[in-house]
């Protein structure tokens, strides 16, 4: 029996999820039924991408196995703003997923660019033959998604540590002592593993942590960076992205928070910067 034009769109809107620009959204569904019309079955298998699953795709192929699928880290890719989506071609009954780009698969990305869509399989170079993406809709969205304190990105900071840490929380979004001891513990993991301090992971700030603590300037990379990100977004200060890189955004938050605890505004994070996030 051939699957039904709802039960694609239904399927669709669930992988989409509420991050999805509204927009997009629509046109995206509008997409599934002109080329229904013409017996292609479409869906959508991506909308809005969470920075946690975006740090995973890029992982692949380099860090974890499987081969490479992207290019751009967390804050990237436009599917971390919800103004894109990853479609696919279904078998007739809707059970199998068909890859293959054929004359249906193009035609459907043509019906998706008549709507306002860019097509990735358009690019010249690492060819995204599932993406579509929507630029007119720029000014609709944020720069960057609204974080502060928000349960969007304490679910996505909780999310990660759980991955690379184990550190088993619960993610509810909350951002209480449990997320804070992680961090905590993330950080002694890290000071062990790159600087080989010897510190118990305990996620306690002591003497021997602080002792052990470095200076991360602007312009760093990697998880360390990730952490400091993370404790500002749990402060409630937004350093425009948990990417692992110490940009002018991390810096100006790092400075922001200093000249409200009263420290040294230098827009470094050493011992003194690192003790007062973790509190």
């Amino acid at each position: 029996m051939t699957v039904s034009l709802q039960t694609l769109l239904d399927r669709s809107n669930r992988n989409m999820d509420k991050g999805t620009h509204p927009v997009v959204r629509d046109k995206a569904l509008e997409l599934i039924k002109r080329a229904y019309k013409e017996g292609i079955y479409v869906q959508i298998s991506e909308g809005y991408r969470s920075y946690a699953r975006q740090q995973a795709l890029y992982d692949q192929g380099r860090t974890t196995p499987g081969n490479i699928v992207t290019n751009a880290k967390p804050g990237q890719s436009i599917h971390n703003y919800g103004t894109a989506v990853d479609f696919f071609i279904v078998s007739d009954d809707g059970q199998d997923a068909i890859w293959k780009v054929d004359k249906k698969w193009r035609r459907a990305a043509a019906i998706g660019k008549s709507l306002g869509f860019e097509w990735g399989g358009d690019w010249k170079s690492f060819k995204d033959y599932p993406h579509l993406q929507m630029p007119n809709v720029s000014s609709s969205k944020p720069s960057k998604p609204s974080y502060g304190n928000s349960k969007v990105i304490i679910k996505e900071i909780q999310i990660y540590a759980n991955k690379y840490y184990n550190a088993g929380l619960r993610v509810d979004g909350y951002d209480g002592p449990k997320t804070r001891k992680a961090l905590l513990k993330a950080y002694q993991t890290e000071l062990n593993k790159q600087f080989d301090r010897g510190l118990v992971k305990d996620g306690v700030w002591g003497p021997k942590t602080e002792n052990a603590s470095i200076i991360v300037y602007p312009g760093a990379k990697g998880r360390l960076t990730w952490i400091i990100q993370a404790l500002l977004y749990c402060k409630g200060y937004d350093p425009k992205g948990l990417d692992s890189i110490f940009g002018s955004g991390c810096e100006a938050a790092v400075r922001e928070f200093q000249e409200a605890e009263s420290l040294v505004v230098d827009g470094r994070v050493g011992p003194v910067t690192f003790k007062h996030l973790f509190k």
